[in-house]
């Protein structure tokens, strides 16, 4: 979701809006044919709130090499803490 939400940024800066749009609905949806069925699955097994804080630590894990890799931002100390608020709520959703 990341490529699709952000990477218009760079790649489609000089065409219009609705171009960009587009293109980032076309990619979405290739993303959401996997998403709805992957979460069905993990529902039988997981809470709700499970699902959402392992989608969270998911984005996080992809975005920060995408940000910094491909949109080519600086790394800053904050994807850390931003990690590790994420790992405590991944702790505290998973405990028994």
């Amino acid at each position: 979701m990341s490529f699709a939400w952000y990477a218009h940024l760079k790649n489609l800066s000089q065409k219009p809006w609705i171009i960009a749009a587009l293109i980032s609905w076309a990619i979405a949806l290739l993303e959401y044919m996997f998403q709805v069925p992957a979460n069905r699955l993990g529902f039988a097994v997981m809470s709700l709130a499970q699902l959402k804080i392992l989608q969270e630590v998911i984005t996080l894990a992809v975005f920060v090499p995408f940000a910094v890799v491909y949109m080519q931002q600086p790394i800053k100390l904050d994807f850390l803490w931003a990690g590790l608020c994420l790992m405590g709520a991944v702790y505290f959703m998973f405990r028994a």
